[in-house]
């Protein structure tokens, strides 16, 4: 939200009362609280005159420090709030009769008591800066008040994350607004806010409100990043680094990490996908077709006409259609396969359970009385409201009933149109629940497959910060066409810098048919994604629909994928310890190389492969080599890095390189979930003295593979059974 009207004015009806100095000092144990008035204070007269903020520093965890102000303290305090992990952290504070310093680990924040600025120090390097008028309480005729906050923009440097947008990586010159909303992918709207960023600087800031925030990324100010919320308060965190990789693990360490989802879930999903028919004979002759044509399949997923049309969501399976489901489910399970079904938050008017949530008070409601309805989607739906125990046990327990059928995943979507006028169980205040309802929407959901099946993952649409917690995510309805693949690869490489460790999207688009050609590309992109799966709107995403040369496609990068899956697992547990995204971006990996600040046509998939998807139907693709010998994994090709390749590849081939020095474990092709510890074939790629492969168990054991070479030979550490060679 912009105040200013250029340099020197501000908006019209805009009122603005700026931190002006320190006038008192309150030194807790491990804060200290600052009593800072909007205006000079020249005399005991000017102490009479409001507005007055209180701002206070602490810290929730080591190397990051809290700022938060205040105007009027009296007003009542409404949820939701995000569920911080905090510990405690031991701090310094320093006064003297210029600075205040404050510490935590190694950040400091060094308060300015004349001109209230407050530069955030590691050392002697300047992390940020909050300027003078850097923060703010603004009264607007007609429009309440907000709270701001303001912090620096170095020449140089880059703003990413905000949560999974589409729009330009690097987030300058945006205005991004925190609120989820169901807009597609090549809007600016997103399905996944979060308001935390991180910079090319090594450090991140997260805004503490699950309401809407405003970010004004060098749009208000060139020279600043800008974020406001209306009412009485503001709390930001700066996230010291100096590594991009140390900022989400402090990162997420605060607000939570991914769990790793199940083995079996990395492995190729295929659904009936949105508005074609489907039945049982449907889907057999998919999963014939599938394995006819020795493609491995994993997951076989159910969209949304598993249950009646205006029925959504009893969770019934339409008996005109799916006569015996558990029979049917059996039969997937006999032939190896999961069973994943679509679900929402909403109950239609038409639901056989909408009487009795209504009858109950599960639902939210208007300000009468009445249970909230709108048309929009199903007919006279209402939303089940989280906020009731009651309800969320009732909406579990409909769950629970679907997964005795042998559910074993569910598709999450929706939670995102949550209405600002609705009244909820606990008080919640609607504006901040907008965006945290996807919080306890997938919460409720992954708990009660966790606690009937004893693992659990979601594909979920919607999100918020903390929402990593309950993997995995998916990008959203994106169009069939390169663009919208394109953008597609920027949101997923925007939510990884957001602390989301695994994230998938539809594989040749959802909107439209896609042509052979961007198929078979995005077959490439999908399967090297954390996870992999094939959805479309009203048509099928069968490969054999595609051509026979698709199915040739869809078969290598699947087995392709299998075949990795030792170096995969090993990463996916780097998520759940680090905060580390499967799929990450270049800058994430190669925080001192400036050529890898901007890229968003390319990424890493864990630490040592390097994926360009190709964009174009002629094979064509410009990417950025970073300094040192590359693999290419197919073909063995090396290059030299430190700049950029064009490079033209066949449908069974794409820039997939690895990096130097990399002991690449694989395994088996034909299957996905299996103990990759066992007999892995390990790969050296440009050897130096040493490297290390590490492995892990189903339940996470970690084994470590030392080799080292030495006169042109190489000693590998581990059991005789495995088998190594050079690249």
């Amino acid at each position: 939200m912009k105040f200013t009207d250029g340099n020197w004015l501000h908006q019209p009806g805009v009122t603005p009362h700026y931190a002006t100095e320190v006038y008192e000092i309150q030194q807790g144990e491990n804060d200290v609280t600052l009593i800072v008035p909007c205006h000079p204070i020249r005399h005991r007269g000017d102490t009479l005159a409001g507005p007055v903020l209180t701002i206070k520093l602490w810290s929730p965890r080591e190397g990051i420090i809290g700022v938060k102000e205040w105007h009027y303290e009296g007003v009542k305090a409404v949820g939701p709030d995000f569920e911080l992990v905090t510990e405690c952290v031991q701090t310094t504070t320093e006064i003297t009769e210029e600075v205040i310093r404050f510490t935590s680990g190694s950040l400091t924040a060094i308060v300015d008591r004349k001109s209230f600025c407050i530069t955030f120090k590691d050392g002697e390097r300047v992390v940020t800066s909050s300027p003078s008028r850097g923060a703010a309480y603004m009264e607007i005729a007609d429009d309440g008040a907000y709270c701001l906050g303001k912090l620096s923009l170095g020449v140089g440097e880059n703003v990413y994350g905000l949560g999974e947008r589409f729009t330009t990586f690097v987030k300058n010159g945006q205005v991004v607004n925190i609120w989820n909303e169901d807009g597609g992918t090549n809007s600016d709207q997103a399905y996944k806010n979060v308001p935390f960023y991180l910079t090319n600087r090594g450090y991140g800031v997260f805004v503490n409100h699950p309401g809407k925030v405003s970010f004004e990324v060098g749009s208000e100010r060139t020279n600043l990043v800008q974020f406001s919320v209306g009412g009485e308060s503001l709390e930001y965190f700066v996230v010291n680094g100096p590594t991009p990789k140390e900022v989400l693990n402090r990162y997420t360490a605060l607000t939570g990490r991914a769990p790793v989802p199940p083995a079996w879930s990395f492995g190729l999903w295929l659904t009936t996908s949105f508005t074609t028919n489907y039945d049982e004979e449907t889907v057999t002759s998919f999963i014939q077709g599938m394995a006819d044509r020795d493609i491995p399949l994993s997951v076989f997923h159910y969209d949304c006409f598993w249950m009646k049309g205006m029925n959504w969501c009893d969770f019934q399976w339409d008996p005109t259609v799916f006569p015996d489901p558990k029979g049917m489910i059996d039969r997937l399970h006999a032939r190896g396969l999961k069973v994943c079904v679509w679900i929402n938050p909403y109950i239609a008017q038409a639901s056989s359970l909408f009487a009795e949530g209504a009858a109950k008070g599960y639902f939210i409601k208007r300000a009468n009385g009445d249970v909230w309805q709108w048309d929009m989607w199903q007919p006279g739906m209402t939303i089940v409201d989280f906020t009731n125990p009651k309800a969320t046990e009732w909406y579990k327990s409909k769950l629970s009933a679907l997964i005795d059928t042998g559910v074993d995943a569910l598709k999450t979507d929706f939670g995102e149109r949550i209405p600002t006028d609705a009244v909820y169980s606990d008080g919640s205040n609607p504006e901040r629940m907008h965006n945290y309802y996807t919080q306890l929407y997938n919460q409720a959901s992954y708990e009660i497959l966790e606690e009937k099946k004893g693992e659990a993952v979601l594909f979920a649409r919607s999100g918020t910060a903390g929402g990593q917690q309950f993997p995995c995510h998916w990008g959203g309805d994106c169009w069939s066409t390169f663009e919208a693949m394109a953008e597609t690869l920027r949101g997923g490489l925007s939510l990884g810098l957001s602390g989301f460790g695994f994230w998938s999207h539809d594989i040749g688009g959802f909107e439209g048919k896609p042509l052979e050609a961007l198929y078979k590309r995005w077959v490439a992109f999908g399967l090297l994604s954390s996870h992999s799966r094939l959805h479309g709107n009203n048509s099928y995403r069968v490969p054999w629909v595609y051509g026979d040369e698709a199915c040739d496609v869809l078969r290598f990068f699947t087995k392709l994928k299998h075949r990795l899956m030792p170096y995969l697992w090993a990463k996916a547990w780097e998520a759940n310890e680090q905060g580390l995204p499967l799929l990450r971006s270049m800058h994430l990996e190669f925080p001192d190389d400036p050529g890898c600040d901007a890229l968003d046509r390319q990424y890493m998939l864990g630490d040592s492969i390097l994926v360009a998807p190709i964009f174009s139907e002629d094979g064509v693709v410009d990417f950025y080599l970073p300094k040192g010998t590359w693999t290419h994994l197919l073909t063995g090709v090396k290059v030299e890095g430190n700049g950029w390749r064009r490079e033209s590849h066949d449908f069974m081939s794409l820039p997939i390189y690895v990096k130097e020095n990399t002991l690449l474990a694989t395994g088996r092709d034909d299957v996905v979930d299996y103990d990759t510890r066992i007999e892995p074939k390990l790969k050296w790629y440009c050897p130096q003295e040493s490297s290390v492969a590490v492995l892990r168990g189903p339940k996470g054991e970690k084994v470590e593979l030392q080799a080292r070479a030495d006169s042109g030979k190489a000693d590998i550490e581990s059991e005789p059974s495995i088998s190594w060679s050079w690249a």
